[in-house]
């Protein structure tokens, strides 16, 4: 009887990490646009289980261990640095889930995945186009910017799905004016 709860306990970790990835607009954004490859969805689907297996092997994981593996994953699976400040977030998620499973208190661990569900945003990446490309920006390593946006289908957003912030007294627009022939900026101070 007591394996048959360990069993359950554990499916509803592993539905509760499944959850939480799903929900994480850095590993949604980088699966839509390929960033794994042609094989970025099963990558995704791998990764759940690659933290669920990490989180049994180190029973006693302090939170940045867990945000350095996640960080060190998407980096090598989907050649993506994760710096909107959403590794903390997952890794506590995470690692709160574990702590459930580890009680085994199941009704917890379905209470998280369900609010976790439940908050998930649909996110979209467009590349941000540089107002002008000289011949030395195309031969060198280019970088390329995204501006993400979210959206939750109508439901109460909660902080959850970070919206793009307005811009504010000290941001600047560069115009293409400014923009001098050798590639430089000048920059104006504002009045």
């Amino acid at each position: 009887m007591m394996a048959d709860a360990g069993e359950d306990s554990r499916a509803l970790f592993r539905a509760g990490v499944r959850a939480a990835l799903e929900a994480w607009p850095a590993l949604q954004i980088a699966v839509e646009n390929g960033f794994g490859g042609v094989h970025s969805q099963e990558k995704a689907e791998w990764l759940g289980g690659a933290v669920e297996e990490y989180f049994f092997r180190n029973a006693d994981l302090e939170l940045d261990e867990v945000e350095d593996f996640l960080g060190e994953l998407m980096t090598n699976e989907f050649d993506t640095v994760v710096e909107d400040g959403s590794l903390p977030q997952v890794s506590q998620q995470l690692q709160t889930m574990f702590y459930h499973f580890q009680r085994g208190d199941g009704a917890a661990l379905k209470e998280m995945a369900s609010h976790i569900t439940q908050r998930k945003c649909k996110v979209r990446a467009t590349a941000l186009t540089p107002a002008r490309e000289t011949d030395e920006d195309a031969d060198a390593d280019s970088v390329e910017e995204m501006e993400v946006t979210a959206t939750n289908d109508g439901a109460a957003t909660d902080g959850v799905c970070p919206q793009p912030e307005p811009s504010g007294p000290d941001c600047q627009t560069i115009k293409e004016e400014d923009i001098v022939e050798d590639g430089w900026t000048i920059v104006r101070r504002k009045k």
